[in-house]
């Protein structure tokens, strides 16, 4: 377990607009699969990749840029190299992502502009991110895992700015191989390694684990990015040998990261069933259910099977990761700013206080049940059962922007 200090954190003014338009971008999401029909889902319609970009952009993307503005300097011990430059990410972010969610759904001719935002945002993400770690002698599992990510963000990022320009006919490139070289990259380079690297730091920290080996994630990062790197290798020169051997490792890498985790779990001190336990409790149960339809897919062809794949591993995975850790990560960072120079002096709030109980177990109930049935509704091509899980979808996003401005606000 990483031993965590917050002499180097950021204040909270600064972290809060990421977790505040992450939770509105989240409530967009869930609104947004009101609009599909089974006859849209598929990777090439531009509703899919609207609703991808608002998801990835919006809030997965929103949000980790937050958490790692508090966990970088926390977990190395020393300040940001321009820690004001996060004042600049998320307003670019917001912009970027409305100018190509609105691109794809009505003009093509605004996805330049809104890649180019996106572009500068990361950009300056990636090179503090990188300018802060240099003040580091020694680099932790950690922080190379989030090297390594950021590496593959700013190519994925690259990648997707030349297929913007592409749709918008300003250029001519095979979208096509592009395509599956800037899905990787991004997903499987940047959000998982960078989930995989800041999962050992926060779920020991929240969950008391002591003990347990970090053999099993230095190989799952390592073989999530030769999957990564061998997968794009594919897009550019054409090999069904590499692309397939890449799509086994990255099954290979969840896997062994799905055991890294399991052991945290085993020995873990904290035993109750909280609405962060429960959330990470389904989000790894989506990651197996996604890497079985995943493996179905590879045997099958059938795109149905990768479309459940996706959405299971985007909404189920990935969402369920972020707002369980959102109940832990924000409460923290408001008490630690309001509280803590209290103590001593007057009665102060426990964490548990500080999370809304009603309006998260509301948030996990409505969501779990959306995400299932619209995994039904893909399956079995239903749009009956489709809006009906976007039904509770919304329900729970909204539990969720509520249970976030409870929490930010709590006085």
């Amino acid at each position: 377990m990483f031993s965590i200090s917050q002499d180097f954190a950021p204040p909270f003014k600064l972290i809060a607009p990421y977790f505040m338009l992450g939770s509105f971008f989240y409530l967009f999401s869930s609104l947004y699969v009101f609009f599909f029909g089974v006859d849209d889902l598929s990777f090439l319609d531009m509703k899919v990749i609207s609703f991808v970009h608002v998801f990835l952009l919006g809030f997965v993307m929103m949000t980790i840029f937050g958490a790692m503005a508090q966990l970088v300097p926390v977990v190395l011990e020393v300040g940001h190299f321009g820690v004001e430059l996060f004042y600049v990410i998320w307003p670019l972010l917001l912009i970027g992502t409305l100018l190509m969610a609105f691109g794809f759904l009505q003009s093509p001719a605004l996805l330049p502009y809104g890649g180019i935002v996106v572009l500068i945002a990361m950009m300056i993400f990636v090179m503090e991110i990188f300018l802060t770690t240099l003040k580091v002698k020694k680099l932790n599992v950690v922080m190379s895992g989030v090297l390594i990510s950021n590496a593959f963000l700013f190519f994925g990022v690259i990648i997707g700015l030349v297929m913007a320009l592409t749709y918008a006919g300003t250029i001519n490139a095979d979208v096509g191989s592009l395509l599956k070289a800037h899905v990787y990259l991004v997903i499987g380079g940047y959000v998982a390694i960078t989930v995989m690297s800041l999962s050992v730091v926060l779920i020991p920290m929240f969950g008391l684990s002591h003990g347990f080996s970090m053999r099993p994630l230095e190989i799952s990062i390592g073989a999530m990015s030769v999957a990564v790197i061998l997968v794009v290798l594919s897009s550019f020169v054409v090999s069904g040998v590499v692309e397939y051997l890449g799509y086994s490792l990255a099954i290979i890498s969840l896997l062994v990261y799905f055991y890294f985790v399991y052991s945290i779990y085993k020995t873990r001190a904290r035993k109750e069933m909280d609405v962060y336990a429960r959330s990470l409790i389904f989000s790894y149960l989506s990651l197996a259910v996604s890497l079985f339809l995943g493996g179905a897919y590879l045997l099958s062809g059938r795109e149905t099977l990768l479309l459940a794949t996706a959405w299971q591993m985007f909404f189920g995975f990935f969402g369920f990761l972020i707002t369980g850790h959102a109940y832990k990560i924000i409460p923290f960072l408001v008490w630690f700013e309001r509280f803590s120079p209290l103590v001593g002096k007057q009665k102060v709030p426990m964490l548990a206080d500080m999370v809304p109980k009603r309006s998260s177990s509301a948030q996990f109930l409505f969501s779990s049940i959306g995400v299932s049935v619209v995994l039904a509704a893909i399956l079995l091509q239903s749009d009956l059962w489709l809006k009906a899980g976007a039904s509770f979808l919304l329900i729970g996003a909204l539990a969720f922007v509520r249970s976030v401005f409870y929490m930010i606000n709590f006085r």
